[in-house]
């Protein structure tokens, strides 16, 4: 793999938003700290609730989708309005897909609440078609799944079902109300998908969460799965948006495609790839634990030098069935608080990235809160990638922040920083911020204590914690109650996330 040398560009639109914020001039200072009394606290609501949400972008408007049917517009990827809310009665996302025949639920039938489950959609333009195309899941229980497509002529739809692709949680009584055999041919051997005549969901995927991308070749494919057997892949055929079953190919399932991670029932769910083209990886994001808020979930990231695989964490690991699964991957974000907020963040994931159009990457989750109910919104966060390639998020939502231009040195990291290990665990605890002194290159006052490297000229730090290197970013951004902060996010050789934040004086 032949890394490129990375530029950042400071745009000026950038810098206004960087001299707004407080950043430093020549990049010598960043400004006087805070004393902890100065800090203010507060939050934000974004005014909506998106599930499992994407983000794709037309002129000057971002559009977001999601599950129960949700569609989100907004020009700052902060305050977002509804343009389709599936709870409403009359639903303006689909014009026949709640309508006689219900043919996207002839196999799944109904959910539990007597209701049709439409979940995690992903919206594409497919420039073969000339169509907007949305990929989606129908369900009604943690295996019984299928995934469909839809079109449009316009983004915000309405959007026409065309047809289901794959199917999952058959039995030997029911597979022939699947596809299976018009894809594997009338004859085809169909017991490996099964165990005790049902489904063996251990081996082989919850047909759930799809999600396109498109390589360096030009290829187009979908990545899906859920927990069950693991996350898998298909290649899409771009002027039908049908997939390509690799029915000749030894390394890859005839119906399902390549299994990218995961399996034995262990949590994975939710997966996004994206493809750098500066460095030639591709990213597979997703999530671990239950969506709960007290479940533990949380935002984990893989890489790849091919999208078929393998894709590997920090420490050069696959994740195959292992039953410490939680070790594996690395972890970007979990529960976690900070100084400034007045209420703790809960199980982030669903997650989706996009890279925009000045090249600056984003991650976008559902985020639940710490206040005694299930409600949640969607965040974004700008991502950067560290000396070692690999993407780190920033500690706050976005608010139009830019990298340095100039970079830093070591002395301008110095004073306070309340600092949060993610860890690697999958549980309810919540990750509350410790502070840390950083002067003349130690790290002191804390649990642990180290050493940090600042690559001067740049915006790469490395930071060392009782033998464990984290490498990452400094950046300076305004945090969610409006204080400019100091920051940095690094990820550790043991697969563990840093955030670091230092709370500056407003000038």
């Amino acid at each position: 793999m032949i890394k490129k040398k990375m530029v950042r560009v400071l745009t000026v639109a950038g810098l206004l938003a960087c001299l707004a914020s407080g950043c430093a001039s020549g990049g010598s200072s960043v400004g006087k700290e805070a004393a902890a009394d100065e800090i203010k606290k507060g939050g934000f609501t974004v005014a909506a609730s998106c599930h499992d949400p994407q983000i794709l972008r037309e002129g000057d408007t971002y559009y977001m989708f999601g599950s129960h049917m949700v569609g989100a517009k907004c020009q700052d990827l902060r305050k977002w309005n509804y343009f389709a809310n599936g709870v409403d009665a009359a639903n303006t996302l689909f014009d026949n897909l709640l309508t006689e025949p219900y043919a996207a639920f002839d196999f799944v039938g109904k959910n539990t609440d007597n209701g049709y489950s439409v979940w995690a959609s992903n919206v594409i333009y497919n420039e073969t078609m000339k169509k907007y195309v949305m990929y989606f899941c129908t369900t009604s229980s943690y295996v019984k799944s299928t995934l469909c497509f839809a079109t449009a002529d316009n983004i915000e739809g309405p959007y026409t079902y065309v047809d289901t692709i794959l199917y999952s949680g058959y039995g030997k009584s029911n597979i022939s109300e699947t596809n299976l055999y018009d894809v594997l041919g009338k004859n085809a051997d169909i017991s490996r998908y099964l165990e005790y005549g049902g489904y063996n969901n251990k081996e082989w995927p919850n047909c759930i969460d799809p999600a396109i991308f498109t390589d360096a070749d030009g290829r187009m494919w979908m990545n899906y799965g859920s927990w069950s057997g693991g996350i898998f892949l298909l290649e899409i055929d771009p002027a039908t948006g049908y997939p390509i079953y690799p029915v000749d190919d030894k390394d890859a399932d005839p119906y399902y495609g390549y299994r990218l991670i995961g399996g034995g029932h262990h949590s994975a769910e939710g997966p996004y790839i994206q493809y750098d083209a500066e460095n030639g990886y591709y990213y597979l994001f997703v999530s671990y634990g239950d969506l709960q808020s007290d479940g533990g979930y949380q935002i984990r990231q893989f890489r790849s030098e091919k999208p078929t695989g393998p894709y590997v964490d920090v420490a050069g690991n696959t994740l195959e069935d292992q039953d410490d699964h939680f070790n594996y991957g690395l972890k970007m974000m979990g529960n976690y608080t900070f100084p400034s907020l007045n209420y703790t963040y809960m199980a982030p994931g669903g997650q989706s990235t996009f890279q925009d159009d000045d090249g600056k990457y984003y991650i976008t989750y559902h985020q639940r809160f710490d206040d005694g109910t299930e409600y949640h919104e969607p965040r974004v966060h700008q991502m950067y990638t560290n000396e070692d390639g690999w993407f780190v998020a920033a500690p706050f939502a976005t608010m139009g922040e830019t990298l340095s231009e100039k970079g830093y040195k070591k002395s301008d990291v110095s004073g306070t920083f309340y600092v949060v290990n993610h860890g690697t665990d999958i549980s309810s605890k919540i990750r509350e911020a410790e502070a840390y002194t950083f002067a003349d290159g130690k790290v002191t006052g804390g649990e642990k204590s180290g050493t940090y490297e600042v690559k001067e000229g740049t915006d790469y730090i490395t930071i060392t914690l009782d033998g464990v290197v984290y490498k990452g970013v400094l950046m300076e951004m305004t945090d969610e109650a409006e204080n400019p902060v100091f920051c940095f996010s690094a990820a550790g050789d043991n697969e563990e996330t840093l955030w670091g934040v230092q709370y500056i004086q407003k000038e």
